[in-house]
C-alpha cells in the first residue's frame, strides 16, 4: 500500500504500463504463432505475407523497449530462415 500521494499516483501508473505492456506482447506472440501456422500449412505465399506483417509488429514492440532488440532480430531471422526452408 502506498504510503504517498507520489507513490499512490506511481503504482497506478505502473498498473497501467504492466497492462499494456502484456497486451503489446499478446500482439506480437499472436504474430508470430499467424506466420508458423502459416508456415505448417505449407502454403508459401501466407507466409511470406503474414511474415511482412508482422514484421512491423515485431520492430514496434522492440523500438517501445517491450522485448530487447536482439530478441525480436532472433525472432525475424528464424521465421524467415524457416520461409526460406519451405519448399515452393
Amino acid at each position: 500500500m502506498a504510503n504517498s500521494a507520489q507513490a499512490a499516483k506511481r503504482a497506478r501508473q505502473n498498473d497501467k504500463l504492466r497492462a499494456r505492456n502484456a497486451a503489446m506482447r499478446s500482439v506480437l506472440r499472436t504474430a508470430i504463432k499467424a506466420v508458423r501456422k502459416a508456415i505448417l500449412a505449407g502454403d508459401k505465399t501466407q507466409a511470406k505475407t503474414t511474415f511482412s506483417a508482422s514484421m512491423g509488429i515485431i520492430d514496434r514492440i522492440a523500438d517501445k523497449n517491450i522485448i530487447h532488440k536482439n530478441k525480436a532480430a532472433r525472432h525475424k531471422s528464424r521465421l524467415s530462415a524457416a520461409i526460406k526452408a519451405m519448399p515452393q
